[in-house]
């Protein structure tokens, strides 16, 4: 048997329209894993489930109430069970704290929090024992970047709300997946050009910015792998797993 495929396993990837969650979705397909591809957008996820070669596409917005229960009935209809769930989900507004708006804390809450603990608490009958989720995270928990304030506080809690439910489910295996900074992707599409300059420049200075960014397909492909060797081996469990440029970290 491979013990680096995830071939026959049965994933719900959340943020699959773009990013590192595209590159996991279609690299998971084409493993040959039955994949349930969830993101607010149709037509990227149209595009995915095309070039993957598969998958049953949901289009979802996780800040809506029946967002969960949406999923949860996707994957019962198309999977029956669920092992590996993975959320590659991140909104972040640029914003300095000051500027911050009510709307802003709740969609990245929403989103970032609130939504994944509605689709897991949702899927939690579908999840078979040993099954794995993955959250993703952001190495900017403790290394404050100016302007991603809003975003960082989603992630730590974010980290509390998985440590908890390793705490209270402990025949699942839970792992939070701290990744640096990743090119291209859809991360920061929305972000105000001239204010994000400035902040990279900011971060530089304070030895927070690398030289070089890893892929979205660099990335997935070794959470594929280790995802993969995680599924046939259930007694082990990885708690934290943290993706970093090896760059060197770059000056002003």
């Amino acid at each position: 048997m491979n013990t680096n495929s995830l071939a026959g396993a049965r994933v719900l990837v959340l943020g699959a329209s773009s990013g590192i969650g595209r590159a996991f979705a279609i690299g998971a397909v084409k493993d040959g894993a039955r994949v349930v591809l969830a993101a607010r957008r149709r037509e990227h996820l149209e595009k995915v489930r095309a070039e993957a070669g598969g998958g049953r596409c949901i289009p979802v917005d996780l800040k809506e109430p029946d967002s969960g229960t949406q999923l949860a009935e996707a994957v019962r209809e198309q999977l029956g069970g669920l092992d590996l769930l993975v959320s590659c989900v991140g909104a972040a507004p640029l914003r300095m704290l000051a500027d911050v708006s009510q709307e802003d804390w709740q969609h990245v809450f929403q989103t970032n929090v609130i939504g994944f603990h509605r689709v897991l608490n949702a899927c939690l009958p579908l999840l078979e024992r040993d099954a794995m989720v993955m959250a993703f995270s952001t190495e900017s928990i403790g290394q404050p970047r100016t302007g991603m304030g809003a975003y960082v506080a989603s992630k730590a809690a974010l980290e509390q709300v998985v440590d908890t439910w390793r705490a209270e489910r402990p025949w699942l295996r839970f792992t939070i997946v701290t990744v640096g900074a990743t090119f291209p992707t859809d991360f920061g599409v929305a972000f105000d050009m001239e204010l994000l300059i400035r902040q990279m420049s900011d971060w530089a200075a304070r030895g927070l910015a690398h030289e070089e960014y890893m892929t979205p397909e660099g990335v997935a492909a070794v959470l594929l792998g280790t995802a993969a060797a995680a599924w046939r081996q259930p007694g082990v469990c990885i708690e934290r797993l943290t993706l970093r440029s090896p760059s060197p970290v770059t000056g002003t």
